[in-house]
């Protein structure tokens, strides 16, 4: 997937006049991104356009107007866009009652390990690699950044279509698949071509 320049961003001001109808439409390409997986996990797949969004509404929020500061966001983003025969997505690890926050989390220690989280299709396993430094022996953070790095087969095949596609994890705490609804396959089958 092509890296965003900075001719793909917008100044504070034209991006102003344009984020109504550039957020609308974020909002409805996500909805065919995100799968959920059991009750505290959701993982919103990310592409170009959505880092675009992010960093738009970074500049907007911090007020970025330098092009020094810009070029900064504009390389940090960049990590997060998928290479080739890769997809990418952000982890939200959500929980709505406050009260059971660290409770949750306490009990999703570890999730990040190797071989935790995977795609599985057909016979094939895709698992995840997730960003370091968002987790240690105490805490785990609510918020992960991760890929998956299909090999140019299994990329091949799941393009194909020919199996059901799963999102897996198996956790001690924590069992659960979603299979991948059309919708959110036939975007990340885009990812992958």
């Amino acid at each position: 997937m092509r890296k965003i320049e900075r001719t793909d961003v917008r100044d504070i001001i034209e991006y102003e006049k344009a984020r109504d109808g550039f957020r609308r439409q974020i909002i409805d390409l996500k909805k065919r991104r995100r799968v959920g997986v059991g009750r505290n996990l959701t993982f919103v797949f990310e592409n170009r356009d959505t880092m675009i969004f992010q960093i738009q509404e970074m500049m907007r929020a911090e007020r970025i107007v330098h092009e020094e500061r810009i070029a900064d966001e504009i390389a940090v983003y960049n990590t997060l866009i998928p290479d080739e025969n890769e997809l990418s997505a952000t982890l939200l690890i959500e929980i709505t009652d406050q009260r059971r926050i660290k409770p949750v989390l306490d009990r999703l220690m570890g999730l990040d390990e190797p071989e935790r989280v995977w795609f599985q299709f057909g016979g094939e396993r895709v698992y995840a690699a997730f960003e370091e430094g968002r987790s240690n022996e105490e805490k785990i953070s609510a918020v992960h950044f991760i890929r998956f790095p299909f090999t140019a087969q299994q990329a091949r095949r799941f393009r194909s279509g020919e199996d059901a596609a799963y999102l897996c994890v198996d956790h001690p705490n924590y069992k659960r698949r979603a299979k991948i609804a059309p919708d959110v396959r036939a975007s990340l089958e885009e990812d992958l071509a």
